[in-house]
C-alpha cells in the first residue's frame, strides 16, 4: 500500500514564489498552488492598494493564448457576451457557461486583433484552480483544425499592480504610454528590455494593471517595484479588495450550479445581439420568467462576521446561505454576498444569519459596498 506522502499531489509554485519567502510571507494552498496570503497583514496591505499601491503575484492563473482565422466566431457560441464588439485591444470579462446555463468559470478575453495573413490573436485569463477543467472544455468546443492554442500557465508569470499610484511605479520600466490606456485596454510592449503584456485590468476594485511576461523577467519586475515602495500583497487582502468591490469568487460566489443572471451578471448577457450559444435558452427562459434566487449584498450589524456557509434566515426560516464575508478594512464594519430568493433581495429587506447557533441581524445594500474614486471608468 502507498504510504499517504506518495499519493498526495504537491502544490506548485509559482516562479515568484522564492522571492516571497525571502520577505517572511505565509503561504497557504489554493487551487494547486502553495500562495503566498500575507506579507506584512492583510489590513496593511489591503490599506496600501486603497492609497497607494500593491502588487500580487498571480502567476498561478491559467493563461492560454488562442489563434485562427475565424477565432472570434469559435469563441462567441461559448460565452453569452457578444465578442465581435470588441475591437484590438479591448477585452471582455465573461462565462464559459454549461448547457444548464451555469457557469463553468469566469475568464477575460483580450482580444489582440488579427495580422496582414488575417489570423485573429487572443489571450485568455482563466481562475488557477480550473484551468485543467477550462482547457479541456474549450478544447473540445474548439475547432482544433482551425484554432491554435498555447497553454502559458506553466511558463509565464502574472504580476497585478494596483491602487491609485499604480501607473506612475510602472511606468519608468514600461516603453509604452501607460496613461491613455481604458479600463480593460491592454498591449504587447517592452518592459525591461523584453515583451510583456499589459493589461488595464485587476480585482481589486481599484486602477491597476496585470502584466504577464517571462519567468526571469517577472522576478526582476517584482524586485524593481518592491525596491520603489510598492507593497507586496497576497490572498488575503486579495479576498477582503475584491469583496468590497462585490466582484465574484469562483467556487464560492459562482459556480456551474448559478446562472450570471442569478450571480447579478446580467450585463454579460447579449440575448439581443447574439445568436446561439451554450445556455442560450436557459437564460432567455430565466430572463422572460424572473430568476428564483439572486446574488445580494449584506451589511451585518456590529462586528459579527458572516463567514461563507453560514445560514441566512427570514421569519426564522433558513432562505439560503452566505457564499463570501469579511470585516472591510475600508469601510470599518462586516460585509457579505450571498444567493436568496429573489423576493427578498430589495436594498433594505432586513435578514439574519446564524453564527454559531446565533442569529444576527444583517440588511441588503447596494453593490459594490465600495467604489474607488481613483478608479477609471470607460
Amino acid at each position: 500500500m502507498a504510504h499517504q506522502q506518495d499519493i498526495t499531489p504537491s502544490l506548485r509554485r509559482t516562479p515568484l514564489y522564492q522571492l516571497s519567502a525571502e520577505l517572511k510571507a505565509r503561504f497557504t494552498s489554493f487551487g494547486g498552488w502553495e500562495m503566498p496570503v500575507q506579507f506584512t497583514g492583510i489590513t496593511q496591505e489591503h490599506e496600501a492598494v486603497r492609497t497607494t499601491a500593491g502588487m500580487f503575484d498571480i502567476s498561478h492563473m491559467g493563461k492560454f493564448t488562442l489563434q485562427g482565422k475565424h477565432l472570434i466566431n469559435q469563441l462567441q457560441p461559448l460565452v453569452p457576451s457578444d465578442l465581435n464588439r470588441l475591437k484590438p485591444g479591448e477585452a471582455q470579462y465573461t462565462v464559459l457557461l454549461n448547457p444548464q446555463g451555469g457557469i463553468i468559470d469566469d475568464i477575460i478575453i483580450y482580444y489582440q486583433g488579427e495580422d496582414s495573413t488575417g489570423t485573429q490573436k487572443a489571450v485568455l485569463i482563466v481562475n488557477a484552480a480550473t484551468t485543467d477543467k477550462d482547457k479541456a472544455w474549450l478544447l473540445e468546443q474548439l475547432d482544433q483544425n482551425q484554432v491554435e492554442f498555447q497553454d502559458l500557465s506553466q511558463s509565464k508569470v502574472l504580476i497585478a499592480i494596483q491602487g491609485p499610484e499604480a501607473v506612475q511605479h510602472l511606468q519608468s520600466l514600461v516603453q509604452a504610454d501607460l496613461q491613455p490606456i481604458k479600463p480593460f485596454g491592454h498591449l504587447q510592449t517592452t518592459l525591461l528590455g523584453k515583451p510583456a503584456f499589459i493589461a488595464r485590468t485587476g480585482y481589486t476594485g481599484e486602477d491597476g494593471f496585470e502584466v504577464m511576461l517571462d519567468a526571469d523577467q517577472g522576478i526582476e519586475l517584482w524586485q524593481r517595484l518592491h525596491q520603489t515602495g510598492v507593497t507586496p500583497c497576497g490572498l488575503g487582502a486579495r479576498d477582503t479588495l475584491r469583496l468590497e468591490a462585490a466582484m465574484a469568487l469562483y467556487g464560492q460566489d459562482i459556480d456551474d450550479t448559478t446562472t450570471p443572471l442569478e450571480a447579478g451578471l446580467g450585463w454579460l448577457v447579449h440575448l439581443d445581439s447574439k445568436d446561439d450559444f451554450i445556455g442560450r435558452e436557459i437564460l432567455a427562459q430565466q430572463k422572460a420568467q424572473g430568476v428564483q434566487k439572486r446574488l445580494i449584498g449584506l451589511q451585518m450589524s456590529g462586528r459579527n462576521i458572516a463567514r461563507h456557509g453560514y445560514p441566512i434566515l427570514s421569519a426564522g426560516e433558513v432562505v439560503g446561505e452566505i457564499t463570501s464575508g469579511t470585516l472591510s478594512p475600508t469601510l470599518g464594519y462586516p460585509i457579505a454576498l450571498a444567493y436568496v430568493p429573489t423576493q427578498l433581495t430589495k436594498v433594505g429587506e432586513q435578514l439574519e444569519v446564524d453564527i454559531r447557533g446565533k442569529n444576527y441581524p444583517g440588511v441588503v445594500v447596494k453593490r459594490p459596498f465600495y467604489r474607488s474614486q481613483n478608479r477609471l471608468t470607460n
